[in-house]
């Protein structure tokens, strides 16, 4: 290789230097006085290395937070990786399906060794102790510093901070790290970003198989995705069923590993797919599915049309549509004689639902004004759902991330009560999404803890994160505790220093003109990152961070991964410029405030993963105890110079740390399968769920309704699904609904999830920026209204902000919604306020209703052509990089 750099360049080359060739190669970027050589250095590499044979391929990390997890290998010739590939360890088959990867994933490298990469420490021109002219935070210039400097910044401005306001005055974006802690711990937030109002509601009325300790009340944070492992059937069932109904789902996009090969096997195997969206999405499209077009933030009133005509047209003998054996043995509260003690009578969903005391039918026509849908759609989707039908009637979390959806769970899983598609083969009713789509259950393999024990976060403090920025501006906000749901209390909060770990919270937050307010506001701003996010931009600080492809190894996002398998990766490449790790900045920062490493981290990086991988467990042959699942011996503890103990598993450690993979082998009849709320079914009473109180599925549900209410957001009308109009919802886009007459901002705009982008990871990578445009979905007939083309500029805009995206024009979204897919890092004109990038939280307005959910796909806008400086396509723009 040396030989091949020498003949190309005509000059000696070290190994640093040819990484930083290959990722100038990889940017399409030639570094100063080099030229194209370097780029022809890594091309020309790379082809001599596949032609000979040469290198190694290494297990790397896919650390997105996608719905995919899957295999991703790195081929690392010298020191440089010049070539991705996904899983090939095995023969591919539907029945035991390689862990392919998506075009984000085998785009890493260009991630990775990105020309955007933060290279050195950072600080703002004008920043002096205190924040300076903090105004100029997102447009100053920026400063090159050593480490030193800036460890001796992040330590005196926490101190001081800490010293003057106090930890609560400190807020931590992400997890606080261990010198916080230490020091006396920090302010946090939590939010219902992803599963929205999915994140409690099953864990109260009912619909969860199984008693978990995470996300219900009184207890801690991060089980809501919980809500997708086990309240569907695992994939080989999937195959009996006879029709499919999707309600805000999109696995192509969101989800592009396993989940959607096992919905084409269904798909293969006869199954009948019917799309409920705003958006005849590329799911779709795959599964050649029935469209059903739903407004955005109108599951609510549609489901209740479908309910209306269950009940009305039900016939036991002559049209068998509710199963009233499931009902009457497994819920409470569908009707008036099967309410809970003490309950009215009245007070039951079929009344409510037929109108029988309020005189308002929930019928099909009710429904129709308000989510688009037509009348005859609504009773043929009813129809499809009857009870002598296999279905799969299944949702994403989309339709829950909206305003006033906090019955939503609870009506959709009466829908499925009320056709018992639940606890049977070929029958299933749930959320159904990212890596725990279309295949429920128990995980058949887990990954191992470092062992590293917890230092405690002495601050309680806790933001809702749709309430966050302006709470903060108030310096008041509603304490409701960390995923706890606890009864509101209002509390007085200084926020003067913001530290962004790792996540991009200013970007990915609703209402990105408040955050920038908030940033501009407070004393001090931290952010480690390995790319220039918004949040970096408008610090005082900027941190390099490696990224997982740079530390020893670990498993991304471990809890998180389809049921079946377990991914770990390696090292592929040293630290790339002066980046440190996460770990390293923490044992930087807590030396200046007086702590020790061992106090931090009792033991090193080695010692955390190998306990990792020791502790991995699987299941056994009899398909009801687990394992170990590495071989360690003697040896393998001694080669890595750590503690451990000798054990027999399942594959060898060596084989394990070469594949980066192990893959529980499924039979289509093994004894492995799973239905969900089987034994439930079977004998109710036998078999209680453990999260409700009475044991049943909870159609009506005291307990839901009394902690929402009490959190002191707005309350839900009654302890059964009911309708209210969600703010910012498609009511609200009239000025007066009774006449139709249109306000200000007559489009629903919704964000969905982009297979450009996990959330916002890549969206600076030039390979996807031109594999998928940054669009903006418009109907035909709403664009022709606007005398609005295929590709011209459009602005969005409304109270909260203005944003500019090129148009796409098409028949397959719904007249009167505009879909912004998420995840653009915002580019703001500070003269204008425009944001020229298209960021979709630009719009995203801060409603806290309810449970505190995050409402990304409930805002209302306006569009029109955009008059001034049109944009360039997406993929000709340049990368944000920060020298």
């Amino acid at each position: 290789m040396t030989d091949l750099l020498k003949k190309i360049t005509g000059k000696e080359m070290n190994r640093r230097d040819f990484l930083k060739a290959s990722a100038a190669g990889a940017a399409g970027l030639a570094l100063a006085g080099t030229g194209g050589e370097l780029a022809q250095v890594a091309n020309a590499a790379e082809a001599d290395a596949v032609v000979n044979g040469e290198g190694e391929w290494i297990p790397a990390a896919c650390g997105h937070n996608c719905g995919g997890r899957c295999s991703n290998k790195a081929l690392v010739v010298n020191g440089v990786v010049i070539r991705q590939k996904t899983d090939d360890m095995h023969e591919d088959s539907p029945e035991y399906p390689q862990q392919r990867g998506c075009l984000r994933g085998r785009s890493t490298r260009k991630k990775v060794f990105g020309a955007d990469r933060l290279k050195y420490p950072m600080k703002r021109k004008h920043w002096e102790p205190g924040g300076g002219d903090k105004s100029l935070r997102g447009r100053d210039e920026w400063v090159r510093i050593s480490w030193e400097e800036a460890f001796d910044i992040l330590a005196s401005e926490t101190k001081r901070i800490t010293e003057t306001y106090g930890s609560r005055s400190i807020l931590s974006c992400g997890h606080p790290n261990n010198s916080l802690r230490k020091l006396g711990g920090a302010t946090i937030f939590w939010g219902t970003a992803s599963q929205g109002t999915w994140v409690l509601a099953p864990h109260m009325m009912g619909y969860m198989p199984y008693k978990y300790s995470l996300a219900v009340p009184g207890a801690g944070a991060g089980a809501g995705m919980y809500t997708a492992r086990d309240v569907i059937n695992d994939r080989f069932d999937i195959r009996n069923c006879e029709t499919i109904v999707m309600v805000g789902m999109n696995p192509v996009w969101s989800s592009g590993g396993s989940p959607t090969y096992h919905w084409l096997q269904a798909k293969k195997a006869g199954a009948k797919f019917i799309m409920v969206d705003p958006y005849y999405n590329d799911t779709a499209v795959s599964m050649d599915a029935e469209w059903i077009p739903v407004r955005p933030s109108a599951d609510m009133a549609l489901l209740l049309g479908v309910a209306h005509t269950l009940i009305s047209e039900d016939d036991p003998v002559t049209n068998p549509l509710i199963d009233w054996d499931f009902l009457n043995r497994c819920t409470i509260g569908f009707d008036a004689e099967h309410m809970p003690e003490g309950a009215d009578p009245k007070e039951n969903f079929k009344d409510y639902v037929l109108g029988t005391y309020d005189n308002i039918p929930k019928n099909a026509e009710w429904a129709s004004e308000r989510c688009g849908t037509e009348p005859d759609r609504i009773r043929y989707l009813a129809r499809e759902l009857r009870k002598d039908k296999k279905v799969a009637f299944v949702c994403g979390w989309a339709s829950a991330r909206t305003n006033n959806a906090d019955n939503l769970p609870q009506l959709f899983v009466t829908i499925g009560a009320m056709t018992g598609h639940i606890g049977k083969s070929g029958h299933m009713t749930g959320s159904s999404c990212h890596v725990y789509g279309a295949n429920g259950g128990l995980p058949l393999v887990n990954s191992g803890g470092t062992g590293l024990p917890t230092i405690p976060n002495l601050v309680d403090d806790c933001f809702n994160a749709a309430d966050m920025w302006p709470s903060i501006l108030k310096g008041k906000y509603n304490f409701t505790g960390n995923y706890q749901f606890l009864p509101g209390e209002e509390r007085d909060i200084n926020i003067q220093m913001i530290y962004h770990g790792a996540r991009n919270t200013l970007q990915t937050t609703e209402n990105i003109n408040s955050g920038i307010e908030v940033h501009r506001k407070v004393e001090f701003v931290v952010a480690q990152n390995y790319v220039p996010t918004m949040s970096a931009l408008y610090a005082d600080l900027v941190l390099p961070v490696t990224t997982e492809w740079e530390t020893i190894g670990g498993f991304t996002f471990s809890f998180f991964t389809n049921r079946e398998m377990v991914l770990t990766h390696r090292n592929v490449t040293p630290p790339l410029y002066e980046a440190k790790t996460d770990r390293e900045i923490d044992i930087g920062m807590g030396e200046r405030l007086g702590f020790t490493e061992e106090e931090l981290y009792p033991f090193g990086p080695k010692q955390q993963y190998f306990n990792q991988l020791a502790t991995c467990n699987v299941i056994q042959d009899d398909g009801k105890t687990f394992g170990p699942l590495v071989t360690i011996t003697k040896e393998d503890i001694d080669e890595w110079g750590v503690n451990g103990t000798p054990q027999e598993g399942k594959i060898t450690l060596k084989e394990f740390l070469e594949k980066g993979v192990y893959q529980v082998k499924r039979t289509p009849n093994d004894n492995l399968g799973y239905i969900a709320f089987e034994n439930f079914r079977k004998d109710p009473e036998a078999n209680p769920l453990p999260s409700s109180e009475s044991g049943k599925i909870e159609i009506y549900s005291k307990a839901y309704a009394e902690c929402v209410n009490a959190m002191g957001y707005t309350k839900i009308n009654k302890p059964y699904p009911t309708y209210i109009a969600p703010v910012d919802g498609y009511e609200n886009s009239f000025r007066n609904w009774e006449t139709k007459e249109k306000g200000d901002y007559p489009y629903q705009v919704f964000n969905p999830h982009y297979l450009r982008r996990s959330h916002t990871i890549f969206d600076n990578v030039p390979w996807v920026r031109e594999a998928f445009t940054n669009p903006l979905y418009i109907n035909a007939t709403d664009a022709k209204k606007k005398d609005i083309k295929n590709g011209d500029t459009v602005i969005i805009e409304n109270k909260y902000g203005k944003t500019l995206r090129n148009a796409v024009v098409t028949e397959r979204i719904m007249p009167g919604v505009v879909s912004l897919p998420h995840g653009t890092w915002a580019a703001i004109d500070e003269d204008t306020g425009i944001d020229r990038a298209g960021a979709d939280n630009m719009v995203c307005g801060p409603h806290v209703q309810g449970m505190g959910t995050n409402a990304y796909n409930s805002n209302l806008v306006n569009i029109e052509k955009y008059l001034g400086e049109p944009l360039v396509p997406d993929a000709e723009q340049p990368q944000r990089i920060i020298f």
